[in-house]
């Protein structure tokens, strides 16, 4: 190869990281101004570097085989901040491509006919009410992936603001409380700054004040007492799962309704976001956001059994160790969970089979379960051993599932990955509740076996965040519009 096409090569890369640089401004501007959400392919474009939009573009000619570049999609956001536009959640991406394929050469006309539902609706909010306050009881793994994703996503039309995390009472614990926030093992640094206010024993997260309430029970809390009303309060202790004890949070002051982050025992809907959240009504006042498990696989069976028909299957989930473990041999009330997490495979059970039912109640009694802890801090996978009532073949199948992923209302809860090279560590982070290894797919006629890994901790508390938004009458249009 020449030396110019070498050099051609460098410029290019160049020409598209200054083409990125100029974007990032435009997609702010959407964000905070327009309560415009934009992705790429449901990869979020919001608070991402240069280097992450241009990854973004390459995904597009991995899924749709199509080349988009920021060339493409940068006079697209341009339009966009001229077109005065009501909230709501675009891809970017899949208009690009819908554009390249239209033939068009006018990207205004086009996006006023695309977008026509918003156009011109800045000043319709459309959100169905006001910013609603949250609570985090408990701060653990999943209590500070919650509180890092709402800090996040504060602002931009997001009316969900974490007011507030209860820890267990005693002790000057503020700055290591906030040093768990500011540094994880496995997903890495806070995205930002944090700041310590011991006088009123609170953490300010990138401008988020936060206040510390020690307590060791909800009758010991008064919300009010903090400027905190009507809060959603999101029950990360796992120590209550019914329905009375969960109800203990409502006598608190200031608090109007309960979200397990655990499964719900009894009567407590266990809601899967995505399949069927929009059973929530406002008069529901303890839910479950049912177990990280159920969360991954519940909308991949949805979606096989629409198009084939399950007869019956068999769950078997490899679970990364989780805190109930022990790190070495010790006493544990759990079948052979006391044996050391980080040097055993753990064989234990897991009620995610039964819970699908709760979700899928068309799936009742047709699926059974187990599952292996296994000796990684994060991400786990779930093997769907499945009879179908259709047949097919492994190309249909990842045909159907990869449209599912792409162009589905479940696109924010199906992820499809095709590349005989991924492992576990490469979804850390990954927002989907479930990913369809499609490499690893087996068909036989009726039987079919599918790989699905998740981010037991990351994607799971996602769910649990879009959720919260439901409760909170958090309402996006989403387009272009998915037909499935």
């Amino acid at each position: 190869m020449s030396q110019e096409k070498l050099e051609t090569y460098f410029q290019d890369w160049q020409e598209n990281e200054a083409l990125a640089e100029e974007m990032i401004p435009l997609l702010g501007r959407l964000y905070r101004k327009y309560n415009v959400v934009p992705s790429l392919y449901g990869r979020s474009l919001i608070n991402r570097s240069v280097i992450r939009i241009l990854k973004n573009h390459r995904y597009v000619k991995k899924v749709e085989g199509i080349e988009l570049s920021v060339r493409d999609t940068l006079p697209m956001v341009k339009a966009m901040t001229e077109l005065e536009l009501g909230p709501a959640h675009i891809d970017i991406g899949k208009l690009g491509v819908a554009f390249k394929r239209s033939e068009q050469d006018d990207i205004k006309a086009f996006l006023e006919t695309e977008l026509a539902d918003i156009v011109g609706r800045h000043a319709d909010t459309g959100m169905g009410g006001e910013p609603k306050d949250v609570v985090l009881y408990g701060f653990g793994r999943i209590g500070r992936l919650l509180a890092r994703i709402l800090i996040e996503k504060a602002g931009g039309g997001n009316l969900l603001r974490l007011r507030a995390i209860v820890v267990r009472g005693g002790g000057d614990d503020l700055e290591k409380r906030a040093s768990l926030l500011r540094r994880d093992s496995v997903h890495g640094p806070f995205a930002g700054t944090i700041r310590v206010d011991h006088e009123n024993e609170a953490i300010i997260a990138n401008g988020n004040y936060i206040q510390i309430i020690h307590a060791d029970s909800p009758s010991e809390i008064d919300y009010t007492a903090y400027g905190i009303q009507s809060a959603l309060v999101v029950d990360n202790t796992g120590k209550w799962r019914d329905a009375e004890g969960l109800s203990q949070h409502l006598a608190s002051k200031g608090a109007a309704k309960v979200l397990l982050t655990a499964p719900g025992k009894g009567d407590v809907k266990n809601i899967v976001h995505g399949i069927n959240h929009d059973e929530i009504t406002d008069d529901d006042r303890v839910l479950s956001a049912a177990s990280c498990t159920t969360n991954a696989i519940v909308p991949i069976l949805k979606a096989v059994n629409d198009e084939f028909g399950i007869a019956h299957g068999h769950v078997e989930t490899v679970h990364a160790y989780t805190n109930d473990q022990n790190l070495i041999d010790n006493y544990h009330k759990g079948d052979r969970r006391g044996r050391s997490a980080a040097l055993n495979m753990v064989l234990t059970e897991t009620g995610a089979a039964k819970a699908v039912a709760k979700a899928l109640p068309e799936l009742s009694g047709k699926l059974s379960g187990n599952a292996i802890r296994v000796p990684t801090p994060d991400v786990s996978m779930a093997i769907l051993n499945l009879t179908l009532d259709k047949a097919t073949d492994r190309e249909a199948l990842n045909e159907y599932l990869r449209d599912m992923a792409l162009h589905s209302r479940m696109q924010k809860q199906i992820d499809y990955v095709d590349s005989p090279e991924v492992v576990s560590s490469d979804f850390v982070g990954n927002r989907h509740a479930g990913i369809i290894d499609a490499q690893a797919t087996i068909a036989d006629d009726r039987q079919v076996v599918l790989y699905v890994w998740y981010d037991n901790e990351f994607g799971y508390s996602c769910q649990v965040v879009r959720i919260l938004q439901h409760m909170s009458n958090v309402r996006f249009v989403y387009l272009p519009r998915e037909t499935r």
